[in-house]
């Protein structure tokens, strides 16, 4: 009986696992470029141009329909784990309650050079980036799938207090 009541209590489906690790950028022009660069330079993947929306139109900033206005790579699996665990580092290991929120948490990289193991480049300069981590639990796949999607409850979203557990636990991050 104790083992029966063991194996409700570790219920696979409430099991919290990273997702994807998500790098970005922005700017214009030469600064895109340069942005694209350091990008691809730290996750070793190529990195995809955001452009702006249809309907997106900030004149003060000259962005308009179809501009291209930044760059993201995208990092699941272990590649995404280690990268996260040196990103981690520039900070000190710590994180602020206000950078995580319900299924993620975001924060931000004045220069990238403050990563550890990353040296200085010329042609790339001086530049920042985000970095935005995602949680899911099993079966958030029925949201997002094409045919015969479905809803999922509140409960199966990742809340905050156990995305701060997770980060203990497996990265030794300490939250304030």
């Amino acid at each position: 009986m104790k083992q029966r009541l063991s194996t409700i209590a570790e219920n696979p489906m409430r099991k919290i696992k990273l997702e994807k690790v998500v790098l970005s950028c922005s700017g214009k022009a030469e600064d895109l470029e340069k942005s694209k660069k350091l990008l691809e330079m730290l996750s070793g993947r190529k990195a995809h141009l955001i452009k702006a929306g249809p309907n997106q139109r900030i004149p003060s900033f000259g962005v308009r329909p179809g501009l291209e206005i930044g760059t993201r790579v995208t990092l699941r699996g272990k590649g995404a784990i280690e990268l996260l665990r040196r990103l981690l580092g520039t900070l000190d290991n710590t994180l602020r309650k206000r950078q995580i929120s319900e299924n993620n948490f975001s924060f931000g990289i004045k220069e990238y050079i403050e990563i550890p193991g990353t040296e200085y480049k010329r042609e790339i300069g001086i530049r920042g980036l985000n970095v935005t981590v995602v949680f899911s639990r099993a079966g958030a796949r029925v949201k997002r799938k094409k045919l015969k999607s479905g809803k999922i409850p509140d409960r199966q979203h990742v809340q905050k207090e156990e995305i701060i557990n997770f980060m203990k636990e497996n990265f030794s991050t300490e939250v304030r």
